[in-house]
Parts: C-alpha cells; sequence; structure tokens
C-alpha cells in the first residue's frame, strides 16, 4: 500500500455500476475504485477526467493489479462516509398500524 495519497486521473466512472478505474504514475496499469471508496460529500460517484487524491493497495481486483483504498476529488479534504449499524448502504423502516375492527353492532 502506499504510505500517502497520491494525485491520479480517473480514467473511467460507471455510476450504475459503482466502480470505476484511476491512472496514476504510482499504479501502472490502473487502479480499481468502487464507491465505498470514494470519500465525498453526498452521493459516491466520480467522473471520468477527475483529478483525485488516491490511497491504494496492491490488490487483485476485477482484473486490475491495484485496488483504492479511500479516493476524493484533488483540491478537497477526504469526507469520512459513516455506515449504518446494520452495515449497509441503505436503511429503510417501515411502521404497520391497524385500525381496530368495525363494532358490527
Amino acid at each position: 500500500m502506499s504510505g500517502m495519497a497520491v494525485r491520479g486521473t480517473v480514467r473511467l466512472w460507471d455510476a450504475d455500476e459503482g466502480w470505476g478505474v484511476v491512472d496514476s504514475p504510482e499504479t501502472p496499469g490502473g487502479c480499481w475504485a468502487g464507491f465505498s471508496a470514494v470519500a465525498v460529500a453526498g452521493y459516491a460517484a466520480l467522473d471520468a477526467g477527475d483529478q483525485v487524491m488516491l490511497e491504494w493497495e496492491a490488490a487483485r481486483q476485477d482484473g486490475w493489479a491495484f485496488r483504492a483504498t479511500r479516493l476524493w476529488r484533488h483540491g478537497t479534504e477526504p469526507v469520512e462516509r459513516t455506515r449504518s449499524a446494520g452495515g449497509g448502504a441503505y436503511r429503510s423502516t417501515l411502521t404497520l398500524t391497524f385500525d381496530p375492527p368495525d363494532d358490527p353492532d
């Protein structure tokens, strides 16, 4: 893993799939990045051509030799994303309230 963030350029980003590839001299051939590593406010997505700061590790991921552990737009501070207690990206609740049965009298 790199000890510090390096500058990179988003080669491609598939918002529907939630992943992309970032190029940097330190990650020859490209670095795979998933939405969970994107440290930005709001929706975790990037655009091709974005300049980013990249923290990475050497790990095989979907055919790539490197995987992003955290990345964010260059010139901004990374935003720590919180996870729900259940560990999922989405949480929902539903409460049902029933009316008492009608009185036949």
